[in-house]
């Protein structure tokens, strides 16, 4: 694993968010989601996610999610992904959200 100095750390922003719509992405190479979530005052963006396998569409509207919001727009087929969504890989391959443990205002910066 290679070492970030505190600089490069305070550069990320990692930010809590609201998915308010999702749609599968059938365009994409590994079954994903495209999500959009509301960051409060840095609005609403927009992702691409591989979670289907343990999150149904149903599932995610209205979920506080933790997203790195200042990364290059990345384009993924048809779809460009404005923010990174963030998770972790379980043993099975699934991918389980990282998420806030409970409500806090949109936008707040993970310090």
């Amino acid at each position: 694993m290679e070492e970030i100095n505190w600089n490069d750390f305070e550069k990320i922003e990692i930010r809590a968010g609201r998915i308010v719509r999702v749609e599968l992405f059938p365009e994409a190479r590994k079954p994903a989601y495209k999500i959009w979530a509301d960051f409060g005052e840095l609005g609403i963006k927009q992702s691409s996610a591989q979670i289907t396998d343990y999150y149904k569409v149903d599932d995610l509207i209205g979920k506080m999610i933790v997203g790195v919001i200042n990364l290059p727009p990345k384009q993924i087929g048809n779809f460009k992904s404005e923010f990174l969504t963030t998770g972790f890989y379980r043993e099975d391959g699934m991918v389980i959200l990282a998420v806030p443990d409970g409500e806090v205002p949109l936008g707040a910066k993970l310090d």
